[in-house]
């Protein structure tokens, strides 16, 4: 259908440039009513109010001229209240598009929107000596997401990780490891040399919190500091950060280095579960030089000025508000260290065409900074970056910090969803094996999904129970109509190889959603919103699902078996390509 609809749309604006409409003003949609055909056009009524005429009579108008040499797809063209034009697809052309999709899935993915572009997406982006929690979680899933869609269409995707290996929570970390309490160096040193990457993770997180802690609230004599000044404990804590980013203590390096070891190694086997593989990890430790360079170039020209020992960007001369890019101890900040970052994305790939920043959206006043820095800094480099923020995920206890210790680990919650899961599975003929790698998909299922269901800006609210339902909006719900599908295959044998043998009359819902889906992925690509696969797949499944309790399929004295049997293939097909856009795996079976 999507080539349907760009020969349809092709023709539409030829005709209205006969009738005096500009092309921009063309456009084709799906009608939320599928009664009302398969295309509806606005075009009369956006066109009549530019040319001063009636919006029923430029539709009847603009239907003459179609109908004198219609794509030979359509079936009917007819106008609808005050002059929307409907358009119908011929039963038999939908029914030999799931044919040829059944044949060949190749079919499906429709022409590459973006060849030649070569796309650079940042997500993730955990820190070292933290844990990995459910904020990376959803920044994973919604960069994973986008990074297939973009995939899809054609370009070239440079998967990057942008992780803080140098900064105050390691210092911190450090000093939990090496000053809080004797046992937890001794408890160190133990783990290097063996010990699983759990307890070395619980190692490294329980150090943050106690040095977080006594950095924030008290010292170690337990006298709160006050004002501006700072105590004894933080000034150690504080040298401890400028050794790190000096590497001039050879002790803090190597507690340093084997803990920095550690939390790459517990990235890798999450990022492993979650499906994603990284093509570039980029480091603080690696692009602040770059940072402290260019703040330096740009402070004698008047970008930067300084302040107090430190240098800052007055963002309020540009309706923002400042912040500091360099300290009073000469160190790089966050922001100076983007800058080296975007510096080096487009020294290693100076053919960039985008480069996509997903984070949370507590960093949004950041990146506006950021931003305004770069267009002044690099203003090439700013134009082809554009960051997206995505919401919380929330719970009943509210938004979690991993400095009050209170932290969901993004292990720990696809543990908890694995587990419902195992419990529902109880009864049902899997080998352990199998049952363990069912559960996992099926929980990492459900969690995707409901991060990617709706739009990217807003919070996600998570329940677990509707989470992993098989009837119903779900990420499981999707898996469990994709395994049936294939089990009809199974069942049916030879008998579901293509072509078919015969044609319907008329074709359903099913078919037209099926047609749709190469539409369905560019848009979502387009808008940068992996909720329109998600919104589409739900509708795609309630019709094969439909379809399958009314529908006899399998039946070698029904001529229609065989066109049955390519239709169930293809829309496993279009549900096993939609979830691959979306991060999700479909089980064997379920």
């Amino acid at each position: 259908m999507f080539f349907m609809k760009e020969r349809l749309t092709e023709k539409l604006k030829a005709v209205a440039a006969s009738v005096g409409i500009k092309e921009a003003l063309v456009s084709l949609e799906y009608p939320t009513d599928p009664a009302h055909g398969d295309f509806s056009t606005n075009v009369a009524l956006v066109g009549a109010d530019k040319l001063k005429t009636s919006p029923r009579v430029l539709a009847e108008k603009i239907v003459a001229e179609l109908k004198k040499d219609a794509p030979d797809f359509i079936g009917s063209i007819e106008i609808a209240g005050p002059g929307f034009v409907n358009f119908k697809i011929k039963d038999k052309a939908l029914a030999e598009a799931v044919v040829g999709i059944a044949a060949n899935k190749d079919d499906l993915k429709g022409p590459k929107a973006d060849p030649a572009k070569k796309v650079m997406v940042e997500y993730t982006d955990p820190n070292p000596f933290k844990v990995f929690h459910i904020g990376h979680l959803m920044s994973n899933a919604i960069g994973e997401s986008l990074s297939r869609l973009i995939e899809h269409s054609g370009a070239k995707v440079i998967r990057a990780c942008y992780q803080g290996d140098v900064g105050l929570h390691v210092a911190k970390t450090i000093w939990g490891i090496k000053f809080f309490h004797p046992n937890n160096i001794k408890d160190f040193n133990s783990l290097k040399n063996k010990g699983s990457l759990n307890d070395r993770m619980l190692l490294l997180g329980n150090a943050y919190i106690k040095g977080s802690g006594a950095y924030d609230a008290a010292d170690l004599s337990g006298s709160v500091s006050g004002g501006s000044a700072k105590s004894d404990l933080q000034k150690e804590i504080d040298l401890i950060n400028k050794k790190i980013f000096e590497k001039s203590d050879s002790e803090i390096n190597e507690i340093y280095e084997t803990g920095r070891k550690w939390s790459l190694e517990y990235f890798d086997s999450v990022y492993a579960r979650l499906g994603t593989k990284f093509d570039k990890l980029f480091f603080e430790s690696e692009v602040g030089k770059a940072g402290v360079k260019a703040v330096n170039e740009f402070l004698g020209k008047g970008v930067f000025e300084k302040s107090e020992g430190a240098i800052v960007f007055r963002g309020e001369n540009h309706g923002l508000h400042t912040r500091v890019f360099i300290t009073s101890h000469g160190l790089p900040t966050y922001e100076a260290k983007e800058l080296g970052l975007n510096e080096e994305k487009f020294r290693l790939c100076p053919d960039l065409t985008e480069s996509v920043i997903v984070t949370g959206n507590e960093q949004d006043d950041y990146f506006r900074v950021l931003l305004k820095v770069l267009s002044l800094t690099a203003p090439e480099i700013a134009k082809k970056t554009r960051h997206l923020s995505h919401g919380l995920m929330r719970f009943a206890s509210g938004k979690m910090s991993s400095r009050k210790g209170n932290i969901i680990s993004a292990e720990s919650l696809i543990d908890d969803i694995k587990t419902m899961v195992s419990k529902k599975m109880i009864g049902r003929e899997f080998s352990a094996a199998e049952a363990d790698k069912v559960a996992d998909q099926v929980a990492i299922a459900a969690i995707k999904y409901t991060i990617l269901r709706q739009s990217i800006g807003g919070d996600v609210i998570f329940d677990s129970a509707k989470s992993i339902s098989f009837e119903g909006d779900s990420g499981p719900y999707l898996q469990y109509s994709a395994v049936r599908a294939q089990s009809v295959l199974n069942k049916a044998g030879k008998a579901a190889a293509p072509p078919a043998r015969k044609l319907p009359d008329k074709v359903g819902l099913l078919e037209r959603l099926i047609a749709r889906f190469p539409d369905v992925a560019l848009r979502a690509r387009t808008e940068y919103a992996p909720q329109q696969v998600a919104s589409y797949l739900i509708e795609l499944a309630g019709a094969f699902n439909g379809f399958y309790a009314r529908q006899e399929i399998i039946n070698e004295k029904d001529p229609l078996s065989s066109y049955y049997l390519a239709l169930t293939r293809a829309f496993l097909t279009t549900m096993t390509e939609g979830l691959g856009l979306l991060g999700i795996k479909v089980p064997d079976k379920m």
